[in-house]
């Protein structure tokens, strides 16, 4: 079941001055949401009373409101828990192109978890990030959980996880699942060299999002659905074009674009990018090497196995793989919506 935001409303985003205090928190004597605004965080999840009860139940504390995306990043077929807080009397302000503008001291939780094939199939957690929009931007900050899954600990650059699960196709996967170390994470959520959120955009974001009581800002420009991206559980209902441009979007075009880590690769993946040439369309690479594959082009119409997008697509090679990082795996439903895409271009 997808559960979507309710954001806080009729207030301006929150500034915060060099004389606020670095922690924010709400009432219900101290039990509420805290938010740290700078350096030392805390070194457990708990800390941040996001979660009450069970920690590993995710039951989200007074104001922590859980999102999905219509069209999510592939990490390595993880169940994904999305929550988000903001201070109490603001809220974001509405964009129709950019990611939202959300005021300081916003928390944004990622949670990642595998049913685990050596426990039943019980869910195993096994990392929290955090985005924190604190005094001087945005933080990154990557909790990884015990065994017990009780607790989770700041670990900046973590070990990597080995994951035994099983898939609903039967197939059974053993996975050295990767946590990214806060470096990694500054790069996907790299915009013109400052840290920043890359999912929460309003094509990406259920309608139930796009009104006054959800956010500030001009509305009347809300996207038809036309524009927005289709959900990924009806990828098969939807045109080729549609549900590949969508998996770009979410799964690429974070580093290639105009402003992004990939900008130089003249390789553009928006959805909104109107260039048949910057989407890779008969476009040779601007580097070749191992990562081209002896391939022409970026996209050749009509010919996916022709198509050095494909090719990096389906490899786990360092090096050739994309996207560089955060995944160890193939994504065999990814693969098969861009295949059908390249396969109906003329």
């Amino acid at each position: 079941m997808k559960s979507y935001i309710r954001w806080k409303a009729g207030f301006s985003p929150l500034k915060v001055g060099a004389a606020a205090a670095a922690l924010l928190f709400t009432a219900c004597g101290g039990r509420g949401v805290r938010t740290h605004l700078a350096e030392p965080f805390p070194a457990k999840l708990s800390a941040w009373h996001l979660f009450i009860g069970d920690p590993a139940a995710l039951k989200p504390n007074a104001g922590v409101i859980p999102y999905d995306l219509n069209t999510p990043l592939f990490s390595d077929y993880a169940t994904k828990y999305r929550f988000v807080w903001m201070p109490p009397g603001t809220s974001a302000t509405y964009s129709e192109a950019e990611v939202f503008d959300f005021p300081a001291g916003t928390i944004f939780s990622k949670t990642f978890a595998f049913p685990d094939a050596d426990q039943g199939d019980k869910q195993r957690i096994i990392e929290t990030r955090l985005l924190v929009h604190g005094r001087s931007g945005w933080v990154t900050l990557p909790y990884v959980w015990n065994r017990e899954q009780t607790e989770a600990t700041l670990d900046v650059a973590a070990d990597p996880a080995t994951v035994h699960w099983v898939h609903p196709s039967g197939t059974r996967y053993t996975i050295d699942y990767v946590i990214p170390n806060t470096n990694q994470c500054k790069g996907c959520h790299d915009t013109s060299k400052t840290v920043a959120p890359i999912g929460p955009k309003a094509r990406n974001l259920a309608p139930a999002w796009l009104d006054a009581q959800h956010l500030t800002g001009r509305l009347d420009t809300v996207p038809a659905v036309a524009h927005r991206l289709p959900l990924w559980e009806d990828r098969a209902k939807v045109a080729p074009a549609l549900a590949a441009r969508a998996y770009l979007e979410a799964n690429c075009a974070y580093c290639h674009n105009a402003r992004g880590a990939a900008s130089n690769s003249g390789l553009w993946l928006g959805w909104d990018e109107p260039d048949p040439v910057r989407l890779g369309l008969r476009k040779p690479p601007v580097a070749a090497g191992r990562g081209s594959g002896t391939l022409a082009f970026d996209v050749a119409p009509g010919d996916p196995g022709g198509s050095i997008l494909l090719h990096r697509m389906d490899s786990n090679e360092p090096g050739v793989a994309m996207p560089e990082i955060g995944r160890s795996s193939v994504d065999r439903d990814g693969l098969a919506v861009i295949r059908a895409w390249i396969a109906s271009l003329r």
